[in-house]
């Protein structure tokens, strides 16, 4: 869902209020750098999970997935613990400057819950796709908050987090920036054009669809994606064999992990690799999986916005 920058700060309104009781409102800010207002707190807030009630300003933030490190990054908040993926020991790419210094507790797949404990968090971010089985053991560490889902819902994600941290008008403008960027690259680029994100995961092909992270983006700016049958809103898969289903005037592909065990180097190697449009006409971009896959919030986004210019609309 796109936000408007009426409807955004509409929502940041709605929300400081219904935190303070109609009293002050969080300091406003430059992006990176506005600390929550401690009239805000203590605060309520409802998430995936149920109720949270957070009693002060967090301080010592624990983020369990590669959106909410970037939600609290962009916010100006650098959590005292966060995980990595599975094929990496380090932070995405994009982020490993603002979070050095940051505690690895585990992977997406397998918090520390004992690495989390010993930070002693006041606050931990997370979502229910990834970690409800771990919400109770993680509430019972410290007030938990929870996105219902990842990927195509990151502006809602990043404005819960936002009101978890006593941030949310910050967020909201930040998005309502975003969407005018976004807005205006798709002007630069003009209409016709059609785009096909790939990605090469353990020997299958992911054809991204409207419905995912980099599918919001792409529709931010208002190009048209190759759309694919699939039982998944997020992704199609398809076969080596079947990569031709996923041409189109532009393909941005990369792979999660080493190419040569994404299957990446044998499908650009194959024959039917050169029969792709974007190949032929040379369009056919290899994009840092960490910035267009992997990597999910505003920060993100925002990098997607500046290569697709680069690349698109120069």
């Amino acid at each position: 869902m796109r936000l408007s920058r009426a409807t955004a700060l509409a929502v940041a309104a709605a929300l400081t209020l219904a935190a303070c009781g109609g009293g002050d409102e969080p300091d406003d800010g430059a992006a990176g750098g506005a600390a929550a207002d401690d009239a805000a707190f203590p605060r309520t807030v409802e998430h995936a999970m149920g109720e949270t009630v957070i009693p002060a300003e967090p301080e010592r933030v624990v983020v369990l997935d590669t959106g909410e490190l970037d939600s609290a990054l962009t916010l100006g908040v650098t959590p005292v613990g966060a995980v990595t993926t599975d094929v990496s020991e380090t932070f995405l790419s994009y982020l490993a400057e603002d979070a050095e210094g940051v505690e690895v507790v585990g992977t997406i797949a397998e918090p520390n819950l004992e690495e989390i404990a010993a930070l002693e968090p006041d606050l931990i971010l997370s979502n229910s796709v990834r970690h409800e089985d771990i919400y109770e053991q993680l509430a019972q560490i410290a007030p938990t908050v929870f996105a219902a889902d990842v990927g195509d819902t990151w502006k809602e994600n990043l404005l819960l987090d936002a009101e978890a941290l006593g941030r949310e008008e910050e967020a909201a403008e930040l998005i309502a920036d975003y969407e005018e960027q976004a807005a205006r690259l798709g002007e630069e680029i003009g209409t016709g054009t059609t785009i096909s994100p790939i990605r090469f995961v353990g020997g299958t092909i992911r054809a991204y669809q409207p419905d995912s992270f980099i599918g919001t983006v792409l529709g931010d700016i208002g190009l048209d994606q190759v759309e694919l049958p699939t039982d998944r809103p997020t992704f199609a898969e398809l076969s080596p064999e079947e990569i031709t289903q996923a041409d189109a005037d532009v393909v941005l592909y990369s792979s999660y992990g080493p190419v040569a065990d994404s299957g990446e180097a044998a499908v650009v190697a194959g024959p039917l690799w050169p029969m792709l449009t974007a190949v032929q006409e040379g369009r056919a971009f290899q994009v840092e999986d960490d910035i267009f896959y992997t990597g999910i919030g505003l920060r993100a986004a925002t990098l997607q916005l500046e290569q697709l210019r680069e690349l698109l609309a120069g």
